[in-house]
């Protein structure tokens, strides 16, 4: 086990982000499927990445991990039995699209993942859809969640769902473009559209034929071929929310490379939300950099953040640090993530004297005078990096336990951190 140890800095001088994770894991599977050699530069190397290369390899992809890039031969859509129970380790992303891409064979293959993905990480939306195109979809505990048997194929015709979390969402419009015929979806109160736009312009990379009416309805062509492809993956704007929320909340001045705002990554939203809430930030589409300035006074606003969800636990920080009230709204779907976020964040926030009042939808932050204390992840990347940049503001030590989680998406944060003046350091457990 180990732990960060995290006291009051000021940072200063230029950093970078980790490549993307969604892009990089929606690359992986787009390989796989397609015909003929792809390379994916630059991808981010982490526990997910690794899930989703076992996955396809398990499918019948040949893949070769490079020190800078992968090198993917693809399956033209033709998948393999699965010689193994593909594990998704603690990858919502590979929980939800690989079951789809399952359901294009017609024998049986299972999937599992770790204790969050099988108690934390729901997956009837998808099931009772792919049930609807004719394939077998089966919790085996009869909960809802992983392990689930999956069997095909897939067949065209129409299927409803909800769409609050986007991802069966994804993993249907992926899997549909591989079914012969038109194949309609149905889905209900959709949510996080930034992430089905992600998945679309994947589509529109590739040529895959779809139509998408206000999010609601979708048709896809099936039967589709493309070559293989050469991608480099850009940066993580979620990860990017660290360096930036450590900046404002302790008055330094940073420069952060590999930031390019015409991206779809949805979480590129909370940028402009903290320049709303008088955060002063320049964005130089040039160079793809972003500079957070000194001088800017945060104030507390409403905030809808169904579009970047996964910012919910560092705008609450820095909803800490600003004037007034911050209140986070349309945020129900935080609860299924890697650990429920409204609450999670808000215990742990409360142990170092955070005044937040917790929501059935969202939280209610008052400027609050942090204090160091000792914390936990609960196993969730975004729970331990905001508490860590909690502590960078906060009177005296702040102990975060059980960070290993991080390597999920920003595996040098320390590191990174350290080299831009951050008091950040890694202990094991044994020295608490």
């Amino acid at each position: 086990m180990s732990n960060y140890r995290v006291f009051k800095s000021i940072l200063n001088g230029r950093t970078s982000v980790p490549a993307s994770k969604s892009h990089t894991l929606r690359a992986i599977l787009f390989a796989a499927l397609g015909a003929g050699k792809s390379i994916i530069r630059q991808y981010l190397p982490s526990p997910d990445a690794e899930a989703m290369i076992k996955a396809c390899q398990l499918l019948g992809a040949k893949i070769i991990s490079l020190p800078n890039s992968l090198e993917i031969i693809g399956l033209n859509g033709k998948i393999s039995i699965a010689d193994d129970v593909i594990n998704a380790g603690n990858s919502g992303i590979v929980l939800r699209f690989i079951p789809a891409i399952l359901a294009l064979s017609p024998h049986y293959g299972v999937i599992t993942g770790d204790d969050s993905i099988r108690h934390q990480r729901p997956i009837r939306p998808l099931l009772e859809a792919l049930i609807q195109l004719g394939a077998t979809a089966i919790s085996t505990k009869e909960d809802d969640f992983a392990p689930i048997i999956i069997r095909g194929p897939l067949k065209a015709g129409s299927a409803t769902l909800s769409g609050k979390d986007s991802q069966p969402v994804s993993a249907l419009i992926i899997a549909s473009a591989f079914i012969e015929g038109v194949t309609e979806l149905h889905v209900k109160d959709p949510g996080e559209k930034p992430w089905i736009l992600l998945t679309l312009n994947w589509l529109d990379r590739l040529g895959i034929r779809y139509e998408n009416h206000d999010f609601m309805h979708y048709r896809i062509f099936g039967k589709t071929s493309y070559p293989g492809f050469d991608y480099t993956v850009p940066g993580d704007l979620s990860s990017a929310a660290f360096p930036i929320a450590a900046a404002l909340i302790t008055g330094s001045e940073l420069t952060i490379d590999n930031i390019d705002m015409t991206d779809l990554q949805g979480d590129k939203e909370l940028i402009y939300v903290l320049q709303k809430m008088g955060a002063r930030i320049e964005i130089d589409d040039f160079s793809k950099t972003l500079t957070v300035k000194k001088g800017g006074r945060l104030r507390g606003l409403e905030v809808d953040v169904n579009a970047f969800i996964d910012a919910v636990p560092i705008l609450t920080v820095i909803g800490c640090f600003a004037e007034g009230i911050t209140r986070i709204t349309n945020a129900a779907i935080a609860r299924q993530k890697e650990s429920d976020r409204l609450s999670t964040i808000t215990t742990e926030l409360k142990k170092m004297g955070a005044q937040i009042t917790e929501l059935s939808d969202g939280l209610v932050i008052e400027h609050s005078s942090l204090r160091g204390a000792r914390v936990h992840s609960h196993h969730d990347h975004r729970i331990a990096m905001s508490l860590a940049v909690a502590g960078l503001g906060a009177e005296g030590e702040t102990l975060i336990e059980n960070i290993e989680c991080v390597a999920k998406t920003f595996p040098r944060f320390a590191q990174t951190f350290q080299e831009i003046g951050s008091h950040v350091e890694i202990i094991s457990g044994g020295n608490l």
